[in-house]
């Protein structure tokens, strides 16, 4: 977008009065969605206490005190937040579970992408799907255009390596890509340093590095990166309501992934915090990234469309903060793990569900209706989002296409649904990485850990055992305690594993795929 454009979008923004809380600009045939993705955001990253006390009240932790999270509060007072919401453990297989409603085990794409070659590991499943998503796939931005609605996508994309068709996110059902390309981090957040290296001070070299794309008006300009696609999105919002078009914002912003540059916005407030340097940097990605879905939900009021607006706010792994080993209990406190990890705190993540103005009397609202101030402990996980949206919109999944998530109505509703699943499948058959050839299967309270070679961090064990409800924080292993339970759980992993029809590591010694070995019986 040029920059007169943006200009005249943000000058049409700033004069347009806010709109009551449930006002209506526009008679919407179709509501508005908003997928809200934050890069390696885990669910203590955040004010807003997620974890939960015995009898279902939020419970805060220090982590809670140390960030500063107001809109994600204000979200979540008035929607509902999970306190149990998994994603895969790294970045592209959960975004293209979130394009495809299907679990990574499925799609094949199991380990994050690296652009420039395949990165399956020296035992990895040679036929894993390192290509991502193609032109031809059957995505949710792709069924939404179908059905006339403007897909926007602003922020990254990593969906596929370079040169790939999935590169681009216009590939795969988008009108609009802004900033989204094959690459997994930015180079850098400030756009006076063109969001290129740091070490390289021209343009021509900088387009071979992680430069980030297509925000080249803002190059030279003191803005920092997350303000930049906050405005581009903004801007997209503006042009889709003055065409009367329903619109679909996937908004995945790059932040709070490394490099940890410190925002200047909000690095006063963490300058006298007992934490490193990357740490404090660390929490104002977080305030940055926060501030701009206040934007956001602003905009959407300015504009009189916030109560035909569903947002939908998430990570796509777990926390990456620069604090302690990730498998201690440190980046994610009290939880264990970090991104990468088969413990909690690597596939836990926060997700709050809101209509933008809460209103019970509103038209999509009464279809789905969203519990203010709830918070929701049954199980759920990031393939879920898709057909919760293909519900709410009217649009069939494609014959043949299986998705392995199911609609969210009645636990955003604030209610049990024994319909859904209470089972999660974390499959990750690479190397190296912060933890290696591991299958993780929840199902109820308890957690199996099944590690394909021995590793250093397990011991040289190949099962762990957790029960999440006694043991919340996974600090007893009873794998060699409870030895029925461990046959059962890994009877469900490796059916689990049969039904996505997921690629195994290879054997070290013949080179051919290793089932996971289920133990003798008690």
């Amino acid at each position: 977008m040029k920059p007169a454009i943006v200009a005249r979008v943000v000058g049409l923004w700033a004069a347009l009065p806010l709109a009551p809380a449930a006002g209506h600009a526009i008679a919407a045939d179709r509501p508005n969605v908003v997928v809200f993705l934050v890069d390696d955001l885990g669910v203590m990253d955040t004010s807003v206490p997620f974890l939960t006390d015995a009898d279902g009240r939020p419970r805060r932790h220090p982590l809670n005190d140390f960030y500063h999270t107001p809109a994600m509060e204000r979200l979540a007072a008035s929607g509902v937040r999970f306190s149990t919401f998994y994603a895969m453990s790294v970045c592209s297989p959960t975004r293209i579970s979130l394009m495809t409603g299907q679990n990574a085990a499925r799609h094949r794409t199991t380990n994050w992408i690296n652009w420039r070659q395949d990165n399956a590991g020296p035992l990895g499943p040679p036929d894993w799907n390192w290509r991502g998503l193609d032109a031809d796939d059957v995505t949710l931005p792709r069924l939404l255009r179908q059905a006339g609605y403007r897909t926007i996508h602003v922020g990254k994309g990593h969906f596929a390596p370079r040169g790939a068709p999935g590169e681009d996110p216009a590939a795969l059902g988008f009108d609009v890509n802004i900033a989204g390309s094959c690459i997994g981090a930015p180079a850098t957040y400030f756009g006076s340093r063109d969001f290129a290296r740091r070490d390289t001070p021209s343009r021509a070299r900088a387009a071979a590095d992680n430069a980030v794309p297509g925000l080249e008006h803002h190059h030279g300009e003191d803005i920092f990166l997350t303000e930049a696609l906050t405005r581009e999105a903004t801007a997209e919002i503006t042009a889709a309501v003055e065409a009367r078009q329903p619109f679909f914002l996937h908004l995945a912003h790059y932040a709070v992934h490394a490099p940890f540059d410190s925002d200047p916005r909000f690095a006063d407030r963490y300058a006298d915090r007992d934490v490193s340097p990357p740490a404090r940097a660390f929490a104002t990605l977080v305030e940055g990234m926060d501030r701009s879905l206040g934007d956001i939900l602003d905009h959407l009021h300015a504009l009189g469309v916030a109560a035909d607006t569903l947002v939908l706010f998430l990570g796509d792994n777990g926390s990456d903060a620069p604090l302690g080993h990730e498998h201690a209990w440190a980046s994610a406190a009290p939880l264990r793990g970090r991104k990468g990890s088969h413990y909690e705190g690597g596939m836990r993540v926060p997700f709050i569900a809101s209509w933008a103005a809460p209103d019970p009397a509103g038209r999509w609202q009464r279809r789905l209706p969203i519990a203010a101030g709830a918070i929701q402990r049954q199980i759920a996980n990031v393939c879920d989002v898709m057909p919760t949206i293909l519900r709410l919109v009217d649009v069939p999944v494609p014959p043949g296409h299986v998705v392995d998530g199911r609609p969210l109505d009645l636990l955003l509703a604030g209610r049990d649904d024994p319909a859904h699943d209470r089972t999660f499948l974390m499959h990750y058959p690479h190397a190296p990485h912060r933890s290696d050839y591991f299958t993780v299967w929840r199902e109820g309270d308890w957690k199996v850990i099944y590690h394909h070679l021995p590793a250093p961090d397990s011991g040289g064990a190949h099962y762990q055992l957790f029960n999440l409800h006694d043991d919340p924080f996974e600090e007893h292993d009873l794998a060699g305690e409870r030895p029925g339970e461990l046959v059962r759980m890994m009877q469900g992993l490796v059916q689990a594993c049969d039904a996505h029809a997921a690629l195994q590591p290879l054997d070290p010694d013949t080179r051919r795929p290793r089932r996971p070995v289920i133990p003798a019986p008690p």
